[in-house]
């Protein structure tokens, strides 16, 4: 009798990213731009949270599963705290958490999926892990690409997408929370398997 019970319990996807509009439209925020686009598809609107973050609860297609998306009001060098917040108000464990976030090693405009492992130098995975104690969690990946020359990383992903990125944007977005809601109807594997052929 538990399965029935495990699957409708909710699914936390956490964007990364850093507060305020100064910060909404560069690399390091498209983790927030994808639960925008899920939360839009879904008719959710953000509310302020006890755990200092925004959520926005609901199912996004009818008898489909529930979802949690928060965003954390902290930079993203302290993420963990509300991450590890939000388990706990849930009662949730790791195995229920997805962090969406930028990933300088892959192409823009590329998505990788996997569940568990290092942060792989991501300060935003690296704080989650820490204040939860688990990296047992599910990771949705979102290419931005490294910048060019001997430009600094830092610097790079916290500048706003070029002209040319921001045409293609829109797509990598719908992309990545297509991807989200892969993994939480018909598991990793099942999502791994639809984008990483491309």
């Amino acid at each position: 009798m538990a399965a029935p019970l495990q699957q409708d319990r909710p699914w936390l996807v956490v964007g990364l990213g850093n507060p305020g509009p100064g910060y909404a439209a560069t690399r390091h925020n498209v983790g927030q731009m994808v639960l925008d686009e899920l939360a839009s598809r879904g008719g959710l609107t953000f509310k302020t949270h006890k755990t200092n973050a925004t959520v926005a609860e609901g199912r996004l297609t009818p008898g489909g599963p529930r979802l949690v998306l928060a965003k954390p009001n902290t930079y993203m060098n302290v993420s963990g705290g509300p991450v590890s917040q939000l388990l706990r108000f849930y009662s949730l464990d790791p195995s229920r958490l997805i962090v969406v976030h930028d990933e300088l090693d892959i192409p823009f405009d590329t998505i990788r999926l996997k569940h568990g492992g290092g942060h792989g130098g991501h300060n935003g995975v690296r704080d989650v892990i820490a204040a939860t104690g688990s990296g047992d969690f599910t990771r949705v990946r979102v290419g931005v690409g490294r910048p060019p020359g001997s430009s600094a990383a830092a610097d790079h992903v916290l500048k706003a997408f070029s002209a040319a990125e921001r045409k293609n944007l829109p797509i990598l977005v719908s992309d990545a929370a297509d991807a989200v809601e892969e993994i939480t109807s018909a598991g990793l594997t099942a999502a791994q398997n639809r984008f990483h052929a491309r």
